[in-house]
C-alpha cells in the first residue's frame, strides 16, 4: 500500500525520535492508520524507517502515552491504533500547530514540484503513462472514504512525478508527500472537496493529453493552490 510505504519511509538524521512520533500521530489522527489496525513490530518498523530498535520503541511508548496506540503482548500481540483517538484530536489536531505560514510554504514547495512535472511529462510521457494516470484519477474520483481517496491522490501525485522521468524530482515529490498526506486526508471527509479536486486533476488531465505544456503547467499550479487554499480555510475554521 503506496500510503504505508510512505508512512514508514526512512527518517532523517534529526531527531528521530521526534520525527516518527510525528509522523505516524499525523497517520492515526487523520485516519491514514485506521482504528484497530497492528502495526509492523518494532524489528521491523526500524528496518524500514531506518533508524534504530531503542529509536522506535521510545516513539511507540510516547504514542502509547497519548492512548493514541495500545499494545497486547503475547503470541499473537503487538501495537495496534486505539479504538478511540476522538480525545487527542480534540486537543492535539495536527492543524492547531501548523501555522497558515506554513501552509503556504508546503503550497509553494508542492508548487514548483508539480509544475515542473507537468511540463516535463508533457514532453517525455508516453500513451501508455498518460492511459495509466488517467486510471488513478478516475480512481480517485470513485474512491468511496477518506483514506482511499488520500491513497489515490498521492498515487497520482507520485506518478506524476514519476513520469516527469526526473530521478530527482520523483524523490522530492516523496519526500514532501510525507507532510502533504496527512493534512489532505481531513480535507477528503468533505465530499465537496473531493468533487472539485477530481475536477481539478482532470483539468490537468486534459492538458497532459493534448500535449499543451503552457496550460498543463497552469492547470497544475491551479490544483495545488485549490489543495492549499481548503487547507488554509479549514485550518481558519478551527480557530
Amino acid at each position: 500500500m503506496i500510503t504505508h510505504t510512505v508512512i514508514f519511509a526512512p527518517i532523517g538524521e534529526a531527531s528521530r525520535t521526534e520525527q516518527i512520533t510525528q509522523r505516524l500521530s499525523n497517520a492515526i489522527v487523520s485516519g491514514l492508520l485506521e482504528k484497530g489496525e497492528q502495526l509492523p513490530n518494532e524489528l521491523e518498523l526500524a528496518r524500514m524507517m531506518g533508524v534504530s530498535h531503542i529509536t522506535i520503541r521510545d516513539a511507540l511508548n510516547t504514542l502509547r502515552s497519548k492512548s493514541l496506540i495500545y499494545t497486547i503482548r503475547g503470541r499473537n500481540g503487538g501495537s495496534f491504533i486505539s479504538d478511540d483517538v476522538d480525545s487527542y484530536v480534540k486537543d492535539f489536531h495536527p492543524f492547531k500547530n501548523i501555522s497558515s505560514d506554513y501552509l503556504a510554504d508546503l503550497g509553494e514547495m508542492q508548487s514548483a514540484l508539480i509544475i515542473h512535472s507537468a511540463r516535463l511529462s508533457v514532453r517525455r510521457m508516453t500513451d501508455d503513462d498518460l492511459s495509466t494516470l488517467n486510471d488513478l484519477i478516475l480512481a480517485l474520483e470513485k474512491s468511496d472514504s477518506p483514506q482511499f481517496k488520500t491513497q489515490s491522490d498521492i498515487r497520482c501525485l507520485l506518478t506524476l512525478a514519476a513520469n516527469s522521468q526526473s530521478a530527482r524530482l520523483a524523490a522530492q515529490e516523496l519526500i514532501i508527500i510525507n507532510e502533504w498526506a496527512p493534512l489532505i486526508s481531513i480535507l477528503y471527509r468533505d465530499e465537496k472537496f473531493h468533487t472539485d479536486s477530481t475536477v481539478h486533476y482532470h483539468q490537468l488531465m486534459n492538458a497532459l493529453k493534448n500535449r499543451d505544456e503552457s496550460l498543463a503547467a497552469t492547470q497544475a499550479h491551479a490544483l495545488v493552490e485549490f489543495f492549499i487554499s481548503s487547507l488554509i480555510d479549514y485550518k481558519m475554521s478551527l480557530i
